[in-house]
């Protein structure tokens, strides 16, 4: 599977409540499991009105199809190419 990083635009998420991402979180798990093998929710980052979820995923459709699924937008889908850390430099 490929790895994205899914940009959502969803206002005031960075002030939601512990138990409304925990909400959040049961809505986009339910998507998850009609979906199937082909797609995986690794983690998010929530920031301002802003959230940065990591997936991997067959492709772009089934990360749209979870988007609509869960009522979460994909307001911008990014395939992932290489990663780099810092242990990069190392050989």
């Amino acid at each position: 599977m490929k790895r994205f990083v899914i940009e959502r635009e969803i206002p005031g998420v960075g002030t939601l409540e512990r138990e409304q991402l925990r909400e959040a979180a049961k809505k986009s798990n339910s998507a998850l499991r009609a979906l199937g093998p082909d797609i995986q929710w690794v983690e998010s980052f929530v920031a301002g009105d802003k959230t940065f979820c990591v997936y991997l995923a067959k492709d772009e459709e089934i990360i749209r199809e979870h988007a609509r699924l869960s009522g979460f937008p994909a307001t911008k889908i990014t395939e992932i190419r290489k990663m780099i850390d810092p242990t990069t430099e190392h050989p």
